[in-house]
Parts: C-alpha cells; structure tokens; sequence
C-alpha cells in the first residue's frame, strides 16, 4: 500500500504549501497544487472502487485517475457553492483533502480482505528494472546516443512544464479606481447637502500594474482643491493589493450641480490624473 501511504504524505505536504505564508507565496504550492486538483482525488478513488490487481491494469488506472478528477472537482466545488463557505481555498482545499483520504481509507480496507490480489505498485520491481537497464552495456554507440537523447527530451519535458505552470503569464496592467456609499455600495450617494453637511464615501484603489505603484489622492470640487488628510495624498501599493478608506469632506460653499471630482495619480506623473472620478452635487443654506 506503498501508493496509498504516498497520496496520504502528498496531501498533507500541499495542505502545508497553502497554510504556511512563505510556502504559499512560492511555486511550491502550484507544483504541488496541480497533481493534488487533476490525479490524487481520482487516484484515489479508483482504487477504493477497483481494489484488485485483475480489475484495472496500469494504463487504465492512470487515465481513469486523470477523467474522474476531472469530473469530482467540479463537483465538490458546485457543492461547496450552496454552503456558507462559499468556493474559497481553504474550503476547496479541505473538501479534496478529505475526499481524498476518505477514499484513501476505503481503499485501504477493501485492499486488505484481498491479501494477495490487492492491487499495489510495483516500485521495487520498477527500480530494479531500471537500474537493470541502466547498468546493462548498450549493444552500439547508437543505442547509447539514443538513450542519452531520450532522458534529456524527458527531463527538457518537464522543466518546460513546470516553468509554463509556475510562471503566470502578464496581463493587462491597469488600476480599478472606485467610490461607494456609505453603506459600502457604488450607489446611494448623499449628493443634495446642507452647507455645514458632510459629505461621505468610501474611495478604493486596487493595483494590477504588476510592480509596486505610489498613488496620490486628490479632491476638487468645482476645480478647487479640497482638504484632505495627508496620508491619502501617498498610497503604496504592491502588485494585487488593494487600498479602501473613508473619505469625508465638508463643502464650504453653496451650489447646483457642482462637480466634486476625485483624481488618482501616480507618482511619476503628478501632473496628469491617472484615473477620474467625479459626482455632482447640491449644497444649498438651509
């Protein structure tokens, strides 16, 4: 039960990768993370529906495992859909984990009553075939040629993958600039004031520019500058990040239709908006 004890140690190593920060932030936790979504949890339940070593030979197994993880993880995730979890990591990421050993255990079982017609993985018998075959002398040059050919294919193969999966590809850099009510929803916007009446948002910036970005906030209204606290005026943000603060200001002047503008910079250029927002408002006396 060498392979079932393998997916057991397998699943609690990508289980780490994900919980632990400096693992998480790392091409561990994908490398680790694409054969725990598309094999283990076929794997694993192929072997505790055909325990036998006469059900199923190797080729099948494999491609069963590859076609039913396929078709359970789509499943667990439509099921987690209609719980409070919601289709997040960690919830996606525990539901495979014990669908995975439970099928691991079942396996397990039903492996054991058969006793010498269980099915198990050969790696003993797989090694020394190997090492056999790579200490055997080669017949001609040409067969060692060939042989060196095909590792390095192989080995060029699959650093060529791994690179393809751990290395996103860039998209489209841009910055979402947005304002919401009050209540935290993009309407609902007190736009008719008293003079004296504060005027409340919620202003959010979220950087997909792929590299460390300085912003600076600034609030118009009518064209002329607003006071604001300074902090908003110097807004790191690295890749992915996101920047959501209240923002409040009260007009001194009254008015119709008054253009209150928010304007987003960045730092290498502070003399042209980066983004453009803007309300109009009333402030009347009374």
């Amino acid at each position: 039960m060498t392979d079932l004890r393998i997916i057991i140690a397998f699943v609690a190593a990508t289980v780490l990768s994900v919980l632990i920060p400096l693992l998480s932030a790392s091409p561990i936790r994908t490398v680790l993370g694409l054969p725990m979504v598309l094999f283990l949890p076929g794997y694993a339940l192929i072997a505790a529906l055909f325990p036998g070593k006469d059900d199923l030979d190797g080729i099948e197994r494999v491609a069963l495992s590859f076609g039913l993880s396929i078709a359970v993880v789509p499943l667990i995730g439509l099921g987690l859909n209609y719980t409070p979890w919601g289709i997040r990591l960690v919830p996606v990421l525990a539901s495979i984990s014990v669908f995975t050993l439970l099928m691991v255990l079942i396996a397990a079982h039903r492996r054991k009553g058969l006793g010498a017609d269980a099915f198990s993985v050969p790696f003993t018998r797989m090694y020394l075939s190997l090492q056999n075959e790579m200490s055997t002398k080669p017949q001609s040059r040409l067969d060692r040629i060939l042989s060196i050919v095909l590792v390095i294919s192989i080995l060029l193969s699959v650093i060529t993958l791994v690179y393809v999966v751990v290395t996103p590809k860039q998209g489209e850099s841009f910055t979402e600039f947005y304002i919401l009510g009050p209540r935290g929803m993009a309407d609902d916007y007190n736009t008719r004031l008293v003079k004296g009446e504060s005027f409340d948002v919620i202003v959010g910036v979220v950087n997909h520019e792929y590299s460390m970005v300085n912003y600076s906030l600034e609030l118009r209204l009518d064209n002329e500058p607003m006071n604001i606290p300074d902090s908003y005026r110097h807004i790191p943000l690295e890749h992915n990040a996101t920047w959501e603060q209240p923002l409040s200001f009260t007009p001194e002047i009254t008015g119709n239709d008054m253009k209150l503008q928010y304007l987003l910079y960045r730092e290498e250029d502070i003399n042209e908006p980066y983004r453009d927002l803007h309300l109009w408002i009333n402030v009347t006396e009374a």
